[in-house]
């Protein structure tokens, strides 16, 4: 990794790639929705019709192999790259992807987390993992994202919810959906290395039915992971969307996207931890 500060490489490689035409940004038109659970979502409708990632459709092409080098912001060691994300909502959205084949549905490994670290001495922010397309993962090669915060930044309109249930563990507690689909631990990403995080994450694992790497080849459940300040949380997947919203891990951080397909009436009336529940799978 270079000596320039990541983030500041990341938004002047923003200027050039979408000056170049490889980053394009979305339109979007914003409002604030109230949950039932004392959050206030950001529920953002985009202007005009979904990029490709966004469309049911066919087989696609896999765009991190090779990745498009107009977006590669930085290496990072032998077995990762920092690239943007070529349609974001906020520019700087940052992907962690693997320099070599590593499924989405697979469990996240050491290197992972080696690289997860590495980024994060440089830029702190609001992490996140969709494992397989049921969480809303748009691509099957690995990628985990990052949306950079500064330390005077919210870090998301969920972060009180999250660190509300943080425990040594975890556990999935109440008779609420949101409560008994996700488990919640404490870390502190400004001095935690790579191998607590990895016991963290497989901690999670095995306290939600997701198993184990060293037991079974793949995880057995589609789930969202999450790392804040001070917690990562695991929420299990039923489905990717409900009522014409595509959910991912940034649903339950409390921003959603809604197209010209989405049913905002509903949404609007039965509010957005209804969306959250429906999409959601208790923890046996």
């Amino acid at each position: 990794m270079t000596t320039e500060p990541l983030l500041d490489r990341a938004l002047r490689r923003s200027e050039s790639a979408r000056s170049a035409g490889a980053l394009i940004p979305l339109s979007t038109s914003m409002e604030q929705i109230d949950g039932d659970t004392g959050c206030r979502f950001d529920l953002r409708h985009l202007n005009g019709s979904p990029p490709r990632h966004l469309k049911p459709a066919g087989p696609k092409p896999n765009p991190f192999r090779p990745w498009d080098p107009r977006l590669e912001v930085d290496p990072v060691g032998q077995s990762h790259v920092v690239i943007l994300n070529k349609y974001p909502v906020q520019i700087g959205h940052l992907l962690l992807i693997t320099r070599e084949w590593a499924p989405q549905l697979g469990w996240l490994d050491a290197a992972d987390w080696r690289a997860v670290n590495a980024v994060n001495d440089q830029v702190k922010g609001l992490w996140f993992f969709n494992c397989g397309p049921v969480a809303g993962a748009s691509q099957p090669h690995r990628h985990l994202q990052l949306l950079p915060r500064r330390s005077c930044d919210p870090l998301c309109p969920r972060d009180a919810w999250f660190a509300s249930r943080r425990t040594g563990g975890g556990s999935a507690e109440g008779t609420d959906p949101l409560d008994r689909s996700c488990v919640v631990a404490s870390v502190s990403t400004d001095d935690i290395g790579p191998e607590e995080l990895q016991r963290t994450y497989l901690s999670l694992c095995a306290r939600a039915g997701v198993g184990q790497p060293d037991l079974d080849p793949l995880p057995r459940q589609a789930y969202n992971l999450l790392i804040g300040r001070q917690w990562m949380a695991l929420i299990l997947r039923e489905r990717d969307g409900v009522h014409g919203f595509s959910v991912n891990a940034l649903g339950f951080a409390g921003y959603l996207l809604s197209t010209d397909g989405s049913d905002r009436e509903w949404l609007q009336t039965q509010g957005p931890d209804a969306l959250l529940r429906e999409v959601v799978r208790p923890i046996p």
